[in-house]
């Protein structure tokens, strides 16, 4: 694929959508700006002649009097009254248009805002910008990043477009009207510098801000750029001239509103030619730029005090922090770190995973002594334990995946179980290996899957709250989990969010309480925001950046790798995030593996050629649904009695850069992209595209860098080799694994992994009671408050019989953290408790991988449940009916209710990862149809339904189950009896009413069964 050979800036940027390069205007361009000019005629001139030849002046002719108030309303009262106000929604309008074609015309700035005139100046801005298409591209007319988010009546911050043309580009007229520029700089601001005299140092620099050349703008980053090496240190140039008044009477307030014609005071290692210092003799220039210059050199020192010092320091530092609370100064970003609490008031009230610390350290320390968030970009750890980091400290992908993979591996298992992919494989899912298992590890010690419970719960709370308030979803482009709390950045202030939510640390922040968000319950709302995804920590806060939202492109720099690895971590969070109803993520030119971790949401395109083709159509049948419905965005879709499930996000991510044809095309499908719930995550090797709205780049530390937003992250990573280690574990859990899906496995079911001798002879040492109350014989009861938590651990062993890592232990037993020390404390207290073999071999052990495993002599009925059924059906009860027979019996016999059913409340939270609950159910059902099969073999339909129910017992819900009871029912020969079951399988059946299957067979066994439980009713 093509890529763009423009010359590169230093370091990313983040500003204004790039202007497009020209392309030849069509038939159909010209077409618009006539019929544009047209109605600008027709609705300012055509108006008030209309109304001056047909009406005439509506106004009386006197002054008032009492005799009005008597006088007959007729028509022509009734016609004066409305010219009037025909006549003041006419000067409005004109208002508008004057306002419009002023600013398009002069290129600076955005327009001003007409009071009452949002319908009206809309109008006005299409007309002229249709006008005036066949002078300018479409990307002229694109919203800049200050204004992202902001209503024509509720523009906060105005701001001008910063783009500029990439340096190396410009053509040679252009390049000579800037060095004559450069030069004109040079001696207007040395002449006033002879005229200052106000004992300021002699080396004193200034730089004036130049005029746009066509609808290219100087910005404070190029300038950086250009006179001190490193655009990033554009922020010493702001805090140099901040809030010190310029020669048109303005403030520079926000790094990104800059105009022509002011005048910025430069740190003392500026160079380059369009810097001057202050010299005794200055060249001649006109007294009005004299004294402007030597008026603003006056008011430097006495109100900065040391500006430069601290914009040194800040570029040390790499963004601006303020005291504790570690906030980016807010008129310096976009993207604002939130204040933060305390740590010690955020993490009392529940388990505080949510930005990756607490589920490793909290109150307890770190497990391994790394700071959270801080990606490996190799996915290697440097702890030891061999587990990659990259997964454990992003807590939000984690438990995604991690819900993903549970759901797929329960998916599997119903369906083999039910038989409809290919024969049976078992009731275990293949155990992961090498890197495989390394990275389910991670997932499990990462997970947070709280806090994605919180998250959401908190989203479509606010989402309902305003509902019913009748207002409509604010625009929000950041999310910040910081401390438990969630904060959420909105593009502009909104009013009062609703309670539990309270006004954050300005008006453009909404916050909710970790203790608040808890009181949440099950919404039934729509997701608000679904685009919202991880990129990355800044100083212990997570972000979640709505890529929905941005208006227009956002660009991603650096190496392939790195880019890479930012893509992956995002595609997989989407694909499996727990806060979004329905999504599209389209990947192009990357990722096609990804694909399995959900075939519904992911799909893969070879090239961008098939990708414009196919986002053309959709951004098309998005506007004219909107439209059709009367929604303005997507945003007031999802509220309300709106059909939410048709305004689904569709997030496109393109790893490399489209050529500059295919680019151009793209940012033009992006300009309205917002509006419609479309996303465009697009990869560059300079990280500059048209149209780019958001610049950023990754580099090979692992940092995600906006400089202009302000943002120095840690980059949620997710590396090609950890990648394919995620994609490994989704492939074997897939209902239709290659070669397994077709029945060519020979018919037989996967044995369990752990077989126990089930003869006489194959007593254990240590036996636990899993299914049921939990029992263990064979140990004594440990002494004190220890005894629940070395239950549990042992618990977890048992039923991971291929191995736990330390570091799944001690995560699954403190959710919110241990220190190591702890850790292997209970380690010790757990192997001292469990004994040793009588060889002296210690029955807690230690593999090869790390990873604890207990000995064969420790043994639960869980084992014994799994060895008894595999040797039944294919041991040796395969081919002895009376060893099957007692097997099965003795099998059943086993269970005694649900699994654990006895556990303490707020324990065993780790249970939420297994998919025990959905495999012990099955198990117990193919043991009662085994039992049943082998009692109808002789006609004991007694016993067989004896067995079915004693299975119902565990597992109410299968289907087979009930199946099987009705045959055994009906071999009995009592049709009453049969009517009975069919009534209260009806019953049980509920609103869902009774499976196909089960319909179909109570029609052939019981034909008139719908008008004996019509009647019974």
């Amino acid at each position: 694929m093509a890529r763009r050979t423009t010359p590169s800036s230093t370091g990313p940027r983040n500003r204004t959508p790039q202007p497009l390069p020209g392309r030849r205007r069509s038939a159909g361009d010209f077409v618009k700006a006539f019929l544009a000019f047209v109605a600008l005629a027709a609705l300012v001139v055509g108006v008030p002649g209309a109304l001056a030849y047909f009406v005439g002046w509506p106004l009386p002719g006197g002054a008032p009097s009492m005799d009005w108030l008597q006088q007959e309303i007729t028509v022509g009262t009734f016609i004066n009254v409305l010219t009037v106000v025909v006549w003041l929604a006419w000067a409005q309008f004109t208002a508008c248009v004057l306002v419009e074609v002023k600013a398009a015309l002069s290129g600076v700035g955005m327009p001003g805002r007409v009071p009452g005139a949002g319908a009206s100046q809309l109008l006005a801005r299409q007309l002229v910008a249709a006008l005036l298409l066949v002078g300018a591209t479409a990307a002229s007319f694109a919203p800049g990043l200050s204004q992202f988010g902001q209503s024509l009546e509720g523009n906060q911050k105005p701001a001008a477009a910063t783009a500029q043309q990439t340096p190396g580009v410009l053509g040679q007229d252009q390049q000579s009207a800037a060095a004559s520029a450069a030069g004109a700089l040079a001696e207007q601001a040395g002449q006033a510098a002879a005229q200052a005299g106000t004992g300021q140092d002699g080396d004193t620099k200034f730089y004036r801000i130049q005029p746009p050349e066509g609808r290219h703008h100087d910005s404070l980053w190029e300038i950086a750029e250009r006179h001190l090496g490193d655009g990033r240190r554009y922020k010493e140039i702001y805090q140099l001239n901040k809030d010190r008044e310029q020669p048109d009477g303005s403030r520079l307030s926000e790094a990104s509103l800059i105009r022509p014609g002011w005048i910025m005071e430069m740190p003392a290692d500026a160079h380059g030619g369009e810097l001057v210092q202050m010299p005794d003799e200055a060249p001649k220039v006109s007294e009005e730029v004299r004294e402007q210059i030597s008026d603003y050199a006056k008011t430097g020192d006495q109100r900065q005090g040391g500006g430069a010092q601290e914009g040194g320091a800040d570029r040390q530092g790499g963004a601006d922090r303020q005291g504790g609370g570690g906030s980016v100064d807010q008129d310096t970003a976009h993207i604002t770190i939130p204040e933060q609490r305390p740590d010690g008031g955020a993490r009392q009230d529940g388990q505080g995973g949510q930005d990756g610390q607490d589920r490793q350290g909290g109150e307890g320390g770190k497990d391994t002594g790394r700071e959270s968030g801080t990606p490996a970009a190799d996915g290697a750890d440097d702890s030891g334990f061999g587990l990659p980091e990259a997964l454990i400290g992003a807590p939000l992908l984690a438990a995604g995946l991690l819900g993903a993979l549970g759901r797929r591996r329960r998916q599997t298992l119903w369906q083999s179980a039910m038989g409809a992919v290919g024969l049976r494989r078992g009731m275990e899912p293949p155990t992961p290996t090498g890197s495989a298992a390394d990275a389910q590890d991670a997932l499990l010690v990462g997970a947070d899957p709280e806090g994605v419970r919180l998250l959401d719960r908190s989203l479509r709370g606010l989402a309902a709250a305003l509902t019913q308030e009748s207002r409509p979803l604010p625009t929000v482009y950041a999310a910040w989990l910081s401390n438990g709390d969630l904060h959420l950045q909105l593009a502009q202030a909104a009013g009062r969010p609703p309670a539990p939510w309270q006004p954050g640390q300005d008006e453009t922040f909404w916050t909710l309480a970790r203790a608040d968000a808890e009181r949440y319950g099950d919404v039934d709302a729509a997701a608000p925001y679904p685009g919202l995804v991880c990129l990355g920590t800044m100083d212990g806060s997570r972000l979640l950046l709505n890529l929905e939202a941005v208006p227009g492109i956002v660009s991603l720099g650096g190496s392939r790798a790195d880019r890479a690895a930012v893509f992956a971590s995002v595609a997989a969070e989407l694909a499996t995030n727990g806060w979004s109803d329905r999504m599209t993520i389209t990947l192009v030119g990357f990722g096609d593996d990804l694909t399995a971790l959900a075939p519904n949401r992911l799909r893969y395109l070879e090239d961008v050629e098939a990708l414009i083709e196919t986002m053309d159509a959709e951004t098309r049948q998005r506007r004219g649904a909107l439209g059709a419905a009367g929604h303005d965005s997507v945003l007031t879709g999802r509220t309300g009695p709106a059909q939410h499930t048709r305004w689904a996000p569709h997030l496109v991510l393109l790893a490399d850069g489209p050529n500059p044809e295919d680019a151009v095309k793209l940012a033009e499908l992006a300009a309205d992209a917002s509006r419609l719930g479309i996303g465009y995550l697009v990869g560059s090797e300079t990280g500059e595209l048209p149209g780019a709205a958001w610049e950023m780049k990754v580099t090979g530390e692992g940092k995600l860098l906006a400089p202009l937003l302000g943002l120095e992250l840690d980059a949620q990573l997710l590396p090609d080799a950890l990648r394919r280690a995620v994609v490994e574990l989704f492939v074997a859990a897939d209902p239709r694994p290659e070669g397994g899906g077709d029945g060519s496995d020979g018919g037989a079911a996967a044995p369990p992994p752990f077989l126990v001798d089930v003869s006489e002879q194959g007593r254990p040492a240590v036996y636990a009671r899993l299914v049921g109350s939990y029992e263990i014989i064979g140990l004594e009861t440990p002494d004190g408050e220890r005894s629940p938590l070395l239950h549990e651990a042992l618990a977890l062993l048992l039923l991971h019989r291929e191995g736990v890592h330390p570091r799944v232990l001690a995560s699954a037993l403190w959710p919110r953290g241990v220190t190591e020390d702890v850790r292997d404390a209970l380690v010790d207290r757990l192997r001292d408790w469990l004994g040793s073999e009588p060889d002296g071999s210690p029955r807690l052990r230690v593999d090869a991988s790390g990873r604890l495993t207990l000995a064969k002599s420790v043994v639960s009925d869980l084992d014994v449940l799994r060895s008894l059924y595999h040797e039944a059906t294919q041991g040796r009860g395969a081919g002895n009916r009376a060893v099957r027979g007692r097997m099965l019996t003795d099998a059943l016999v086993l269970v005694r209710g649900p699994l654990l059913a006895d556990r303490a409340e707020g324990r065993y939270g780790w249970l939420t990862h297994e998919i025990i609950d959905a495999q012990l159910p099955l198990l117990v059902a193919d043991i009662g149809l085994a039992l049943s099969e082998f009692h109808l073999e002789k006609d004991r339909a007694e016993k067989a339904i004896e067995a079915l129910n004693a299975a119902l017992g565990s597992a109410p819900g299968d289907e087979r189950l009930w199946n099987e009871l009705l045959r055994a029912t009906h071999a009995v020969g009592e049709p009453a009896r049969l009517q009975a079951l069919a009534a209260d399988l009806v019953a049980r059946s509920g609103a869902r009413g009774v499976p196909p299957r089960t319909e179909a067979l109570l029609d052939e066994l019981l034909p008139g069964w719908r008008a004996g439980i019509a009647s019974a009713v």
